[in-house]
């Protein structure tokens, strides 16, 4: 550890940020769905998934990854789109307990048709050639791809922001989150509303994915690991809050970085600690409401 140099260190808490932005892309399409239905979907995991494997599906067609990322979140918001409509809207008012047992069982099924669909085993997912090697960053040098996943996770946030905070759908949405019964009572179609909102989620979940595919690969089961690790991002930021997400993701993946470099057996180990830590101090989270799951 004394070996260590200050820019090797800076280097690794660029490379946290970077994770980081995966951990946001996912998570804030979980607190956008719960802060606004009050629905804690455990298929989003699987539209991560899906969103990799779509991405691979453009490049065996002879697409590219320009390509895949505009197809992708496209194609998995239609799918998201499907599943509120016919799977999820029927269980609206039946308790919190409902959607998350049929999302559970959802996000099984998901994963079966793709086993099904493009076999057990995973495959690479090559960095687009544009983004090949390592940039010289003032501190070091730093691979091409996570700069470009870095700003990609800005940008999504940069029009997600623009569009809850500037258009009149955006301020229904966020007065939706804050109370439900004040959609109906100004005559808005709330399931339109909720249609959309989890749409948008699934969309962002499934660019996610194919982001994140040259990093990690495709598998399966890719779906499984960061949907633990993106509910511990939501609970730390506060269930439902969008800021939230985004200031405990990119801190999660400091975290997970800074413990690799240091005490890389414990990486994984230190999000639930960071959890638990914030959960000990604020139970509701960084920027969630007390009570948002009763």
């Amino acid at each position: 550890m004394a070996g260590l140099s200050l820019d090797l260190i800076a280097v690794q808490l660029f490379a946290g940020l970077a994770l980081g932005a995966i951990y946001v892309l996912f998570a804030i399409g979980l607190s956008l769905i719960f802060g606004m239905l009050t629905v804690v979907n455990f298929a989003h995991g699987a539209f991560f998934m899906v969103g990799a494997y779509v991405g691979l599906f453009v490049l065996m067609m002879g697409g590219n990854f320009w390509l895949a990322l505009v197809v992708v979140p496209l194609a998995v918001g239609i799918i998201g789109l499907i599943v509120e409509r016919f799977l999820v809207r029927p269980l609206y008012g039946r308790g919190i307990d409902y959607p998350l047992l049929l999302t559970f069982g959802l996000s099984y099924i998901m994963v079966e048709l793709i086993r099904i669909a493009f076999g057990k085993t995973g495959y690479p997912f090559d960095t687009p050639e544009l983004l090949q090697g390592a940039v010289d960053i003032g501190i070091g040098y730093f691979p091409l791809y996570r700069l470009f996943v870095l700003g990609a996770a800005t940008v999504v946030l940069l029009v997600l922001w623009l569009f809850l905070e500037k258009t009149s759908f955006g301020l229904i949405i966020r007065a939706g989150a804050r109370d439900p019964q004040i959609v109906r009572v100004l005559g808005v179609d709330a399931s339109r509303v909720w249609l959309v909102v989890f749409g948008i989620g699934t969309g962002i979940a499934g660019l996610a994915g194919v982001l994140a595919a040259p990093l990690q690969g495709v598998i399966p089961e890719m779906g499984s690991t960061i949907l633990a690790e993106a509910f511990v991002v939501t609970v730390v930021g506060g269930m439902g809050s969008i800021g939230g997400a985004v200031v405990a993701g990119l801190l999660v993946g400091i975290v997970v970085s800074m413990t690799s470099l240091f005490a890389p057996e414990m990486a994984k180990v230190s999000i639930f600690a960071l959890m638990a830590i914030v959960l000990l101090v604020r139970p509701q989270g960084f920027f969630g409401r007390a009570g948002l799951m009763s």
